[in-house]
């Protein structure tokens, strides 16, 4: 059972709009429950970037545990080389890159997700540019599935009932 794998514009676009921790709990106490059931997770390099912040998204994310942003291991690891090597034999141009190549959360999201099978979750849209590379450019490069955050939560028959 493959697990999705989350970026970091899911969870901040999840706080700043549809599901902000002050009207929709259930959306982040869901996140919590699937990652005690091994369905969802992202990564140490995102918690990172979440951590940079100042507000009750970085406070949760400080509560999560490594179960929660793992950590790269030895066959993730070896994927950044992979990824490195199918850009640099790619259509893009240098600086897009070098760029990419520069953001360690989505190196490592991609990696992962190569790694083990996962799903990638993101807000993120595919690139017709060879100035950009988007994440869903590389996944489908890669075949690693990439989703968007609502194709997760109907997978997974998500709920948040309104409770009287």
């Amino acid at each position: 059972m493959n697990m999705y794998i989350l970026d970091t514009n899911v969870f901040i676009e999840a706080k700043n709009t549809f599901y902000g921790f002050d009207f929709c709990p259930g959306f982040w106490d869901w996140l919590v429950a699937q990652n005690e059931n091994g369905r969802v997770a992202s990564v140490r390099a995102v918690a990172e970037e979440i951590k940079r912040g100042s507000d009750d998204l970085t406070v949760w994310a400080q509560d999560r545990r490594d179960g929660f942003f793992l950590p790269p291991d030895r066959t993730t690891l070896h994927m950044f080389r992979v990824i490195a090597n199918g850009a640099w034999r790619s259509s893009y141009t240098p600086n897009a890159i070098a760029t990419f190549m520069d953001n360690p959360a989505d190196l490592s999201l991609i990696a992962h997700a190569l790694a083990h099978g996962d799903t990638v979750v993101t807000r993120e849209s595919a690139s017709s540019s060879p100035n950009r590379i988007k994440i869903p450019d590389v996944c489908g490069e890669l075949d690693v599935e990439c989703v968007q955050p609502w194709v997760m939560l109907r997978r997974e028959d998500a709920r948040f009932v309104l409770v009287s």
